[in-house]
């Protein structure tokens, strides 16, 4: 599990503006739900604005209803069905998928992204619905969500991203995480778990998803909830990779590990089948809906029947020879260049492209022979609303659109795509029968870059599109220098936070020091506040550790500060944070824990120190702790007032014998003190 991602980066990466972000109709939806007061005929409004969510919304509640009730038909009743935190994080997920299908990352794959996702997704619904880990449509939401720090990185840095997935793709190269790490001083995990922090995911799902990678190591105690969450989207991993693998070998040996997980995930070996293949079947329909190019749905019987046929069989055979490797790149699809990878127009291995859009055909035809001229790479739209919409998948070098238009007009279409980050770099030449100074001035305050009165004149119109080239040279060239000048910036926010890592980071033990404790107390004490979840910390006071220095020498003293961090560090649960905040005291921060279990998270701390000890010369030096713990209450005015309470709650631990978990507070069973025995 990767650590988390500082506060402080991720606010300057969220602050320079890439960083992929709910757009339009889902920014809104977003901001309401945040609301207290937010009606469901205000949010039914909203989102009947965009008929895309409207469709997306009332399928997935449908996905969700019983099979003897009717269907949910409209808004209102999706909204009845999935409830405001699903919904939210839903319209979220479709949101990044419509404005992020594409992008400037070359190596990386934005469909098999998303239909990777996709598949997780419906994966985690289907078996939340039979385990009941959590509700059917969170679940869905999260892995829809699950590796959205990937499609970040992708976004955030096109060029040298690509450069790491290429590297990542040859033999004998490092993981891709730890490739990330040396080069943005970030992961994807560490990215994921920080954006999804900042929509407001519970912490829950957040570490689900970061230990989901490798469930094998999560601390989670088994049977609790967020255990099962945690198996469950285990498991939807395994079905995506399932789903979006060409390759038949590695097909059945993940369809192999899956099977033997089954039981552990709560489901029996003959339901697996069955609801993989109902994940198969919505994953190929709710495809066709998104419109991502898919590969062949699995046959999920065909390849269960293969694993149940037994080591003999030729398929478990070629299970066994096959690499436990996630294929990068099985499908190549094509993806739409960026501005500044683009070719000059002038012969290069990228035309430029042109979009035209005018309902008249013989126009389009005699724009269309003037631009193959000069070797655009010409697209036709018959209407505004239709151009818009190919406007921003293509995202043109330039756009030539008539003045009068179906749906939408000229000058309006121009103010719309003006709005959009991708419009904003594109050439537009308004066409009009009219060349009176009014509608001069018009078509420039609506945005455009130029302007050809009716009738065409090809020499007129050749002219003005050899300036425009000029012009678009000009903005590459600039995006090229941007780049040059992000790419110089990642690098130096990668030499910063390994700096300011280094600062917040005690060298002996490896564990944050106390400047980080603080700061990470304060997040989570303003967390709780408002999310009303509880929080727990505990202060791990060493026994005797002035003795062992003073009678060993400072040599033995770190030794044992280092075994009593590397014992901690094992009996840790994912969520908890230790930091050593001064020689020979630590302080562990335990958000989403009420007392009861922070003092039993405690005793299995204080269980691991006091199996420890140390061959000093010819003596055995004993390791134990004394461990305070407290829990944040309404009369707390602050985080100083909970550590203060764990700090009593250790002295109260030294002073009943040392080596015991102490607290000063009323526990819900024990109504008064209570304190571990040895």
């Amino acid at each position: 599990m990767s650590p988390p991602l500082d506060s402080t980066r991720f606010e300057q990466i969220r602050a320079s503006g890439d960083l992929p972000s709910p757009k339009g109709t889902a920014l809104a939806v977003i901001r309401l739900t945040r609301q207290q007061d937010v009606s469901t005929a205000e949010l039914a409004r909203v989102i009947g604005a965009d008929p895309a969510f409207v469709g997306r919304l009332i399928k997935a509640a449908n996905g969700l209803v019983a099979f003897n009730r009717r269907p949910v038909a409209s808004v209102h009743e999706a909204l009845m069905v999935l409830g405001l935190p699903a919904v939210r994080t839903m319209v979220l997920g479709f949101s990044l998928l419509s404005h992020y299908r594409r992008g400037a990352c070359q190596a990386f794959d934005y469909n098999r992204f998303w239909s990777s996702s996709l598949a997780r997704a419906l994966a985690a619904q289907v078996f939340a619905e039979r385990t009941r880990a959590a509700p059917a449509d969170e679940l869905f939401a999260v892995g829809l969500l699950g590796s959205v720090g990937e499609l970040a990185l992708a976004t955030l840095y096109p060029a040298d991203y690509a450069a790491v997935l290429e590297a990542a793709s040859k033999p004998g190269a490092a993981s891709l995480l730890e490739m990330e790490q040396e080069r943005f001083a970030m992961d994807q995990c560490e990215l994921t778990g920080a954006m999804l922090e900042d929509w407001g995911l519970p912490r829950i799902f957040i570490d689900a998803v970061a230990q989901a990678r490798d469930p094998e190591g999560t601390h989670l105690a088994e049977g609790s909830r967020a255990r099962r969450i945690l198996q469950v989207l285990a498991a939807a991993r395994g079905v995506a990779e399932i789903c979006v693998s060409d390759d038949k070998a590695a097909r059945t040996m993940l369809a192999a590990r899956l099977f033997a997980d089954a039981p552990r995930l709560g489901i029996e070996r003959e339901c697996i089948v069955a609801d993989c293949e109902r994940i198969s079947s919505l994953w190929v329909e709710w495809g066709g809906m998104l419109q991502l190019q898919q590969p062949r749905a699995p046959r999920f019987a065909e390849l269960f029947e293969q694993v149940e046929a037994g080591p003999g069989s030729a398929a478990a055979a070629g299970a066994r020879a096959a690499p436990a490797v996630r294929p990068r790149n099985p499908v190549q699809l094509p993806v739409a260049p960026s501005q500044a990878e683009a070719a000059s127009g002038e012969g290069g291995a990228h035309p430029q492209r042109a979009l035209i859009v005018d309902d008249e055909p013989r126009t389009r035809a005699g724009l269309r022979a003037v631009l193959e001229q000069v070797h655009y790479e010409v697209h036709e739209a018959g209407d505004g609303r239709e151009g818009m919409e190919l406007a921003l998948e293509l995202q043109p070098q330039i756009m030539i659109l008539d003045w009068k238009l179906p749906e939408l007009d000229g000058p309006d279409l121009v103010r719309a795509l003006r709005q959009t980050r991708i419009g904003q770099a594109i050439y537009m030449i308004l066409l009009t029968r009219s060349d009176d100074d009014e509608h001069l001035v018009a078509a420039f305050e609506a945005g455009a870059d130029d302007f050809i009165a009716k009738p065409l004149r090809p020499r007129v119109l050749a002219a003005r599109l050899r300036a425009g080239q000029r012009v678009v040279r000009l903005q590459q060239e600039v995006e090229r220098e941007h780049e040059e000048i992000r790419h110089f910036a990642s690098q130096l926010a990668v030499t910063n936070r390994r700096l300011h890592e280094a600062a917040l980071t005690d060298a002996l033990t490896g564990f944050p020091n106390r400047r980080y404790a603080i700061d990470r107390i304060q997040q989570e004490w303003s967390a709780a506040q408002r999310w009303g979840r509880p929080l727990s910390c505990m202060i791990i006071d060493l026994d005797n550790f002035k003795q062992i220095n003073d009678t060993h020498g400072h040599d033995v003293g770190d030794e044992v500060l280092r075994s009593a961090a590397d014992a901690l560090r094992g009996a840790l649960r994912g969520q908890d944070v230790v930091c050593r905040t001064g020689g020979d005291e630590f302080l562990a921060i335990c958000p989403e824990t009420d007392l009861p279990h922070a003092l039993s998270c405690a005793e299995r701390l204080r269980n691991a120190l006091d199996k420890l000890s140390l061959q000093a010369g010819d003596t055995r030096v004993a390791i134990s702790a004394s461990i305070g713990v407290a829990m944040r209450e309404h009369w707390m005015p602050d985080v100083d007032a909970l550590m203060k309470q764990a700090d009593l709650g250790a002295y109260l631990a030294k002073q009943k014998g040392r080596n015991r978990v102490a607290t000063v507070q009323k526990t819900g069973d024990a109504g008064g003190v209570d304190a571990a025995a040895d």
